[in-house]
């Protein structure tokens, strides 16, 4: 770091505190060369990776679009809106764990189907539906089946 006054980038910490709210840290400086003392601020920045749409374009990340996406799913469905914040929480933890500046939109999709199939079955069925794009009764089944735990959907009696 260098002096905002002078330039130089040998610097002393003289005291160092944290923030009432704790999210950030306050340094109180002193520079070595002309004596002048400046405070400065450190606090952590999150920075949500971009999504890679399936046509190559690039959108910022958005929390409302997420969680409409999982509202969507969950419409008429007994989820309480906690379980729906957790959800949207643990995606969002994924995204900035994963390390990555862009996301393809097909892994964000991943993550909420796991959250979905976690939470409510008919909404997972629902939002598969749609994301998975599926043509048939036959596609339907199946993902039925997956998450029906081995029951049929037509039990022949």
């Amino acid at each position: 770091m260098k002096c905002p006054f002078c330039q130089h980038d040998d610097i002393q910490v003289l005291d160092t505190r944290v923030s009432e709210e704790g999210d950030a840290i306050k340094r109180r400086r002193r520079c070595v060369n002309c004596d002048k003392r400046f405070t400065t601020w450190e606090r952590i920045e999150l920075t949500m990776p971009y999504v890679v749409k399936k046509n190559g374009s690039r959108t910022e990340y958005s929390a409302d679009k997420l969680r409409a996406s999982l509202m969507l799913a969950l419409r008429k469905r007994p989820v309480a809106a906690e379980s729906v914040d957790k959800a949207v929480a643990s995606i969002e933890e994924k995204l900035l764990t994963s390390g990555q500046r862009e996301v393809d939109s097909v892994f964000v999709g991943e993550l909420v189907m796991a959250e979905l199939k976690r939470l409510d079955k008919v909404a997972y069925i629902r939002f598969a539906s749609v994301y998975k794009n599926f043509e048939d009764l036959a596609e339907f089944q199946d993902a039925i089946e997956e998450v029906g735990d081995g029951q049929e959907l037509n039990p022949k009696a």
